[in-house]
């Protein structure tokens, strides 16, 4: 399988869109997608590609020396693959290029899936942040990794 990653551009937010819709509750908008791409000085946007389809994304903010996770995920048809982790690897590897010494996310207490992956890749429990995630006021478990 022939995996690329390369930066977002507005002419993917349609197919992010897919991914976001088969991945979350709550999905990001289109125009959330756009002002991040456009008005975010913040934030990086990573694609993953297979055979020149968007199968994968994630999107950061770095902030002084600190990358904040805001959203990652991989088409259902694609999950299973090590393609979740791939995706990470890239985005840690992005925000160490561009300076950041950390890297934090949220994830649901409940999705033991992707906290074992981060667990992979040396995150560590930071947190809990209570009712979190408004579609059903699930706790957040906070997550921590030294980049460097």
């Amino acid at each position: 399988m022939e995996i690329t990653f390369r930066q977002m551009t507005l002419d993917d937010i349609d197919d992010v869109l897919k991914i976001e819709h088969a991945s979350f509750t709550i999905p990001w908008s289109r125009e959330s997608f756009y002002n991040e791409l456009v008005h975010n000085n913040y934030s990086n946007y990573i694609v993953m590609e297979w055979n020149g389809q968007v199968i994968g994304y994630c999107g950061m903010w770095l902030v002084i020396d600190e990358a904040h996770i805001t959203n990652v995920a991989v088409l259902p048809e694609f999950r299973g693959k090590k393609l979740g982790e791939a995706l990470m690897r890239k985005a840690m590897e992005t925000a160490k290029e561009l300076g950041a010494k950390t890297m934090t996310l949220e994830v649901r207490v409940s999705n033991h899936v992707a906290q074992s992956l981060y667990r992979k890749l040396g995150f560590l429990n930071g947190g809990i942040r209570k009712q979190y995630y408004t579609d059903n006021q699930e706790d957040a478990l906070v997550m921590w990794v030294n980049l460097r």
